[in-house]
């Protein structure tokens, strides 16, 4: 008898422990989102990339979580981070593209790329639940003058692009420091009306290695308090300036190892920043380790778009298969110029070496580092945590619908319903196609013949989640009626 009781109590106590350990709230961690420009879904050997390697970000995976099916905000960079920012899907959010469809021709419309003084940023969010907040790199939101600086949306350090056409020049003579000019050693040859663009001919200091450099020191001095860090670099991105004038817009300090390789110079220049990208994650993951941090930040790498075709006439996505096995690139609304990787490494919280399918984008992540950081967000979001995926639970909740509209060359609108069904208008055009994503991920057979209930569905998702905007207009909204679907 008295064995039995000591068992029960014994049990008792494993139970108690048990639920304990369950009930208990994660505690918060540091967050740090390392952004890459205009990589695609192709370009990382966790996601079968064989020309290229990337040592460091498949280390990443393998001690983390890989995504299968995660989407930028938009299909270019300013919206894409617009998304980002203010966990608002592109028929929401303040920014909605590169360049407004108003105004004159080659005339600067900044206020169609500018946050407003009422949008509320996951930066803030962090913020105000005492977070130490920095962003360094490219932001694209709001000039220093304007209502969408970075500092007036949550962020007490900034070091970068403000500009994102400046953003361009890899060798820039001058970045921002907060709200002042930070002068460097090359020169630069002017492009165009806009301050800071255009390339150097005197290459001294890489944009990226410098940003690099300030995350690294932002790491070493934020262990008050909890952090986040925005590293928004510049890289692949092609510096499209360049590119008119010399034919290749792929600046880097060097080939490296690409050198000598029988391979156009502008892809040897792109080779050359994954390789720079991928050795610079592996240094801050070190720098992680050195100060004790490893278990105590949780560590997310994506993209903000498709991969590009710019960079020289000679450049091509597909010499690295760049877009993998999805068609489309940057400026598309296939999942070649959306889908983009997702890497999530927490050391003894995230499963390593799993991958997800879970179905999520840049707005969740609003929501993801708000439940992580037991913070409060704004009630306007179309913003889902993941939090349950990366902890490899299963009651994950979803989306029933993602949109995307798109308006260079005239307007595309996308809806993804169910994690499957991928539903396009092409430019203005009132044909829909359809794609089954669960067996034709390169959406190459259209099936709205035959699926004529989910356009359907699609068709009133595309005329309710656009809300005018007044920069970003859909000039017209006549979308096929019920049961006409070509």
């Amino acid at each position: 008898m008295k064995s039995l009781s000591v068992w029960l109590f014994s049990s008792l106590v494993v139970l108690l422990t048990a639920s304990a350990q369950i009930a208990a709230p994660l505690p918060r961690p540091n967050i740090i989102l390392i952004l890459a420009d205009d990589l695609g879904y192709g370009e990382l050997g966790s996601y079968g990339q064989k020309l290229v390697p990337t040592p460091n970000l498949d280390r990443m995976a393998a001690e983390g979580m890989r995504f299968t099916q995660f989407y930028a905000g938009s299909t270019v960079c300013a919206p894409s981070r617009s998304v980002l920012m203010t966990g608002q899907h592109m028929g929401h959010t303040r920014v909605r593209g590169n360049a407004s469809t108003g105004g004159a021709k080659g005339a600067i419309n900044y206020a169609s790329q500018t946050l407003g003084a009422d949008d509320v940023t996951v930066a803030t969010v962090l913020q105000r639940a005492g977070y130490a907040t920095a962003l360094v790199g490219k932001w694209g939101l709001g000039e220093a003058d304007s209502s969408g600086a970075p500092w007036l949306h949550g962020f007490d350090y900034f070091f970068g692009f403000l500009n994102q056409t400046h953003a361009h020049n890899h060798f820039p003579d001058f970045l921002w420091r907060n709200r002042e000019r930070v002068e460097l050693p090359n020169d630069r040859v002017p492009v165009g009306p806009i301050p800071g663009v255009g390339y150097a001919t005197r290459r001294l200091r890489f944009a990226d290695d410098a940003f690099f450099d300030e995350a690294e020191s932002f790491i070493a001095r934020a262990h008050d308090k909890p952090f986040f860090l925005e590293l928004a670099l510049t890289i692949p991105h092609a510096n499209n300036e360049r590119s008119r004038v010399l034919g290749d817009g792929m600046e880097v300090p060097g080939y490296g190892a690409y050198a000598g390789r029988d391979w156009p110079d502008n892809e040897k220049g792109h080779a050359a920043m994954n390789e720079l990208l991928d050795r610079r994650v592996g240094q801050l993951l070190d720098l992680l380790a050195k100060h004790g941090l490893d278990e105590q930040t949780l560590v997310m790498f994506t993209s903000d778009n498709g991969p590009h075709q710019e960079g020289g006439g000679d450049y091509d996505p597909e010499f690295m298969d760049s877009n993998g096995p999805l068609r489309g690139i940057k400026r598309d609304l296939t999942d070649g110029g959306i889908r983009v990787p997702l890497i999530a490494r927490w050391l003894g919280r995230i499963p390593a070496g799993t991958v997800s399918g879970h179905v999520a984008y840049f707005g969740d992540f609003m929501a993801t580092w708000a439940e992580l950081a037991r913070a409060t967000m704004p009630g306007n979001v179309d913003s889902i945590s993941f939090v349950p995926a990366l902890l490899g639970r299963t009651a994950q909740p979803v989306h029933p619908y993602l949109y995307w509209e798109f308006y260079e060359k005239g307007v595309t609108q996308a809806v993804l319903l169910d994690g499957r069904w991928k539903a396009i208008r092409p430019r203005d055009a009132t044909a829909i196609s359809l794609y089954d994503l669960q067996s034709d991920p390169s959406e190459t057979i259209d099936v709205a013949a035959e699926q004529t209930a989910i356009v359907e569905r699609a068709v009133a998702l595309m005329r309710s989640a656009h809300v005018p905007n007044e920069h970003w207009q859909i000039p017209s909204l006549a979308l096929p009626e019920t049961g006409k679907v070509h």
